[in-house]
This record gives C-alpha cells, sequence and structure tokens, in this order.
C-alpha cells in the first residue's frame, strides 16, 4: 500500500507540475500576444474592395498596424467589421474616423485612421471581450460615387444652358454684334486722325481754362482785398453815423431843456395867480369892465 501511495503522489506532483508548466506557458504567450498588438474594430458601409487579412492600418500617414479580420456584420449585412490590430503603444481618441484610402489612382487601399482632438478621451483596448470601435466615414471614392447622379444633373442642366445659349437665335445675334463691332472699329480707324486732332484740341483747351483758372484765383485775390477796403470804409461811416448821432442827440437834449424851463416858468406864473385869486379859475373873471355911457 505504500508503494502504491508514493505512486499516486508523485502521479499527482507531476501532473501539477505539467499543468503549472502549461498554464506559465500560455500567460507568457499571452502576455507577449497582448504586449505585441492592441485590437480595434470599425464598420465600413457598402464595397471594402481592396481590403485583406494583413491590409496596412494608417494613423495620421503612418503605418501602425494591419487588418485582421474582415466579417459581415449580423445585425446590419450592408456593412463590414474590420478588425485592427494596431500598435499598443498608440493611444487612439475617440473622435479619431477611419476611412479607406488607396495610394494614387493604381496604388493599393489601405485603412486611414485621422486622429481625433487631444480633449477627447482615450479608447483603452480590450484583451477580453468586444473590442473598442472606431468611427468610420466613406472613401473619397465611395463619397464621388454617391454624388455622381448630382453631378450628372448638374452637368446635365448646364449642358441645357449651353445649348439655349447656342441657339440659332443667340448665335446670329452674336454675329450681329460682332459685325457691328467690327464697323465701329474700321470708322474710328477712319477717323482716328480727327481724335488726334479733338484730343490736342481738348488738351489745348484744358491748358488754356487751367490759365483762366489762375488769373480767376488772382481776381478773388484782389475781391478780397477790395471787400475789405469796402468793409473798412463801412466801420468808418458807422462810427462817423454814431457821431452825428451824439450830435443831433445832443441838441435835441438842449431844446428839451429851454422847453422845461419854459414850463417850469409857466407853471409859477399860474401858481402865484391861483394863490392870488383863487375863485378865478373856478368861476372865471365876473367883474364888469368899465362901460361908458
Amino acid at each position: 500500500m505504500e508503494t502504491k501511495a508514493n505512486y499516486v503522489a508523485v502521479g499527482v506532483f507531476v501532473m501539477a507540475l505539467v499543468l503549472g508548466l502549461v498554464v506559465a506557458l500560455l500567460w507568457l504567450t499571452g502576455a507577449q500576444y497582448a504586449q505585441e498588438y492592441a485590437y480595434y474594430q470599425t464598420y465600413f458601409s457598402g464595397s471594402v474592395s481592396g481590403l485583406g487579412k494583413g491590409t496596412t492600418v494608417r494613423y495620421n500617414g503612418i503605418e501602425v498596424g494591419r487588418v485582421s479580420q474582415l466579417n459581415f456584420d449580423q445585425n446590419d449585412p450592408k456593412k463590414v467589421q474590420v478588425v485592427m490590430q494596431i500598435d499598443p503603444s498608440l493611444q487612439i481618441h475617440a473622435d479619431s474616423v477611419a476611412s479607406i484610402a488607396s495610394q494614387g489612382l493604381t496604388g493599393g487601399s489601405y485603412v486611414e485612421i485621422d486622429g481625433g482632438t487631444k480633449n477627447a478621451p482615450i479608447l483603452h483596448p480590450n484583451f477580453w471581450g468586444e473590442y473598442p470601435t472606431i468611427k468610420s466615414k466613406p472613401s473619397a471614392f465611395q463619397q464621388l460615387e454617391q454624388s455622381a447622379p448630382q453631378l450628372v444633373v448638374k452637368l446635365n442642366h448646364a449642358a441645357d444652358k449651353l445649348n439655349d445659349i447656342l441657339s440659332d437665335k443667340n448665335r446670329k445675334a452674336l454675329t450681329d454684334i460682332l459685325a457691328n463691332l467690327r464697323t465701329t472699329t474700321a470708322v474710328l480707324t477712319a477717323r482716328s486722325t480727327d481724335i488726334d486732332a479733338t484730343l490736342h484740341n481738348f488738351k489745348t483747351a484744358s491748358q488754356k481754362l487751367d490759365a483762366d483758372l489762375a488769373d480767376l484765383h488772382t481776381t478773388f485775390g484782389h475781391a478780397d482785398e477790395a471787400l475789405a477796403s469796402v468793409k473798412g470804409a463801412v466801420g468808418s461811416v458807422n462810427r462817423l453815423a454814431e457821431h452825428v448821432d451824439n450830435a443831433v442827440a445832443s441838441a435835441q437834449l438842449g431844446q428839451l431843456s429851454t422847453d422845461m424851463r419854459n414850463l417850469v416858468s409857466n407853471l409859477n406864473r399860474l401858481s402865484n395867480q391861483l394863490e392870488r385869486e383863487p375863485t378865478r379859475l373856478l368861476f372865471g373873471d365876473r367883474r364888469e369892465g368899465y362901460t361908458p355911457k
């Protein structure tokens, strides 16, 4: 029994050692694998032609990883899930946007991630469970494809407008305008001598007008001087008028003084009479004069 028990203990010890070794190997492999890549996903609508496993992933034009899986979206068959393995040291912001780009017109396709703003939160990769999702936008070719019908409509509209402009009626009107322009040009060429003479006369008249304006300016200067002299004369006349008014006022004042003295004298005489004969003013002079018989 002891021998059998020793065998069981040795077997358990060996199994535990092997199991520990397997766990250690798995842990080391997982740690190394986790440190080698960080996984993200994005969804593209429509065709993802040109993408495949191993397709380059770039961040702001710099290669940072590869496409690891391409799957159909179970909820929307028009979308394709693209799983990307990216350098784990790269911090991808939540407002970053992924798109399908191409290297020139004939180059291969790749996934381009446009960096977000520095204040946006960081997408942290999960080693287990669902991968963090990077937003996506249509590629330039898809945008062109989507806007192609509208572009065709606008081109057709522009073609219709061009046909209206180039109608027979408008072409005839344009031909008439060109013919009139040719005739006008010929007339101007034939009358070039007269036009030169007119321009010369205009130049001469302009020079004469400048001289006349200079003379007029001088005349205005003399007029200003004459006006100043007139103003001085008017001032002298005003002063003379003031003297005359003062003299007249003095003469009138003397006459007024004489009249006042006469009035006072008369009033004195009247006062004396009233003192001598007060009833005479009320009843008059009733004394009968001498009447000769």
